[in-house]
């Protein structure tokens, strides 16, 4: 790895019950790196109990500058907004999180005109005890590893990820279809966004491990290589050979993990 690696390092005090690691690296083609990601949780003890640990994964869009504020703007709106909610439910302060960073990258890309185009991929999870709850736009995606299985949480809001739903194409076709990388679902694009943010949060174990990660990476490292990664001996030297993996098959894209284990 070298300078173009970004890790959680040195960032706040992190309370026990949780192994966490993450890393972000421009690849082997890109000039700059348009993925962001974050890991927050409050201060206080009674408001860690009412809304946990948030973590996010962006992945943006709209050139060299846009992309990037786009991901930077989502990451810290999200954590600003669900930070400040009141609510209680986590469910709903995510989708209302995710409204306002949608409407801040908009503004923010009609102040900026050279920045016309500019959104973000973004899906950030609640972690509350041992449940989990998640918001997700785009292709930016949310894996669990449970029982030495891995599930695929999220579905890519993408016109390729349409066609596979509908029946039109399988999975394989999608990895080489020409318009795989269009999305149809991002921060910033278009009027209006609709995250996927079920209600219901999933029922966690402990040793079960979340994996968050752009398509820098799913889209050169498949699920079974991702699942036995798991079982270094930590999550930190599990993230480096993911991303080792996905630079030596060419790495075109930026490359973000970000994984969590129930402790």
């Amino acid at each position: 790895m070298n300078g173009s690696v970004k890790t959680l390092e040195g960032q706040q005090r992190m309370r026990p019950g949780i192994e966490l690691a993450a890393l972000s690296d421009i690849g082997c083609q890109r000039e700059n790196n348009e993925d962001s990601y974050s890991y927050w949780e409050p201060e206080g003890d009674k408001d860690f109990k009412r809304q946990g640990r948030l973590m996010i994964v962006a992945d943006g869009m709209g050139g060299y500058a846009g992309g990037q504020e786009a991901s930077h703007l989502a990451v810290a709106t999200i954590e600003q907004v669900y930070a400040g909610n009141k609510d209680g439910n986590p469910s709903v302060a995510l989708s209302a999180a995710f409204q306002v960073a949608h409407k801040r990258i908009k503004e923010y890309a009609e102040s900026h005109p050279t920045l016309h185009g500019m959104g973000t991929t973004c899906t950030a999870v609640v972690l509350i005890g041992h449940e989990l709850y998640y918001s997700h736009v785009g292709d930016s995606r949310l894996y669990i590893s449970q029982h030495s299985k891995l599930y695929r949480i999220t579905r890519d809001q993408t016109y390729v990820g349409r066609l596979v739903e509908q029946g039109i194409i399988n999975p394989e076709e999608a990895g080489s279809h020409p318009q795989r990388n269009i999305l149809t679902g991002a921060l910033g694009a278009g009027q209006e966004v609709a995250p996927e943010s079920p209600q219901e949060p999933i029922s966690l174990e402990t040793g079960d491990v979340m994996v968050l990660c752009t398509d820098g990476l799913w889209s050169l490292v498949n699920e079974d290589e991702i699942k036995n990664a798991l079982n270094a001996k930590n999550l930190q030297t599990a993230c480096q050979a993911l991303i080792k993996m996905a630079k030596d098959r060419g790495g075109p894209d930026n490359i973000t993990v970000q994984m969590v284990r129930v402790a």
